[in-house]
């Protein structure tokens, strides 16, 4: 069956969603997150988008954008490109790491806009990560009430509240904090395991009872069994690796 046509945006903004590959995590740590941040804050540069709202989760991304002086696609494909070649490197991998082609919807007015960035923002607390958007790390919201402006383009979203910057803010700040069941583009968030379910789950998923079995293993099989553990949902790398002993490179690489 052929992909259906992206829907074009008559005002040029979009709201984007990139997934990673099979729901893997994408963002294994804040380091991760911070270089997504700087890679959005780099292309800005080049093709001359602006960034109305962000928020990185582990095997997700959102970002409200309106493009510049090149196509969407064109700046999607710089984003993830230079992302995925930062990540593939870090993690000694090779091969693809978002899902092959990125979520959009097109927004065509103002009311949507403003729908748009409180799902965006609200997305943390919705999944039960946080209990108020403002302990959230990795959202624009912060550049919002802290007039931070590192990568999103706040003027626009709080003209909309008021004239005044302190009276916009606090509006904004209000309007965000709103409970709401507006529906976006929709993603499934996995939920992470802890050490100890996650020990129970890979000796589940593995038919042994201790993990010295895994170790006993010739490299193949063991690289079989790594490959069957980074398939499932919440468990990232860099956990799998502290629980089975392995480096963070032999199961990123397997």
């Amino acid at each position: 069956m052929p992909r259906m046509r992206r829907q074009k945006s008559s005002t040029g903004i979009y709201h984007i969603i990139l997934r990673g590959i099979n729901r893997q995590i994408i963002f294994q740590d804040n380091e991760d997150k911070e270089k997504f941040i700087e890679v959005l804050k780099k292309y800005k540069e080049v093709s001359k988008y602006e960034v109305y709202a962000f928020c990185i989760m582990d095997n997700h991304a959102h970002i409200l954008i309106r493009e510049g002086k090149e196509p969407l696609a064109k700046v999607m494909k710089r984003i993830g490109v230079s992302y995925v070649y930062w990540y593939n490197w870090k993690y000694e991998r090779n091969g693809h790491l978002f899902q092959d082609r990125y979520k959009s919807e097109p927004v065509e007015d103002d009311k949507y806009l403003l729908t748009v960035i409180r799902y965006i923002h609200q997305n943390p607390l919705k999944a039960g990560i946080v209990d108020s958007i403002d302990q959230y790390q990795w959202s624009s919201h912060h550049e919002y009430i802290k007039s931070t402006n590192k990568v999103v383009d706040t003027q626009l979203i709080l003209g909309m509240f008021a004239d005044r910057r302190e009276q916009a803010i606090q509006r904004y700040k209000e309007f965000m904090n709103e409970r709401s069941s507006e529906e976006c583009l929709e993603i499934k968030q996995i939920k992470k395991l802890n050490d100890k379910e996650g020990l129970e789950t890979i000796k589940q998923h593995l038919c042994i009872q201790s993990i010295e079995e895994l170790k006993k293993l010739d490299k193949e099989e063991r690289d079989a069994c790594l490959r069957k553990l980074k398939a499932i949902e919440g468990l990232s790398i860099r956990q799998i690796a502290r629980i089975t002993g392995f480096t963070v490179s032999i199961v990123a690489k397997a």
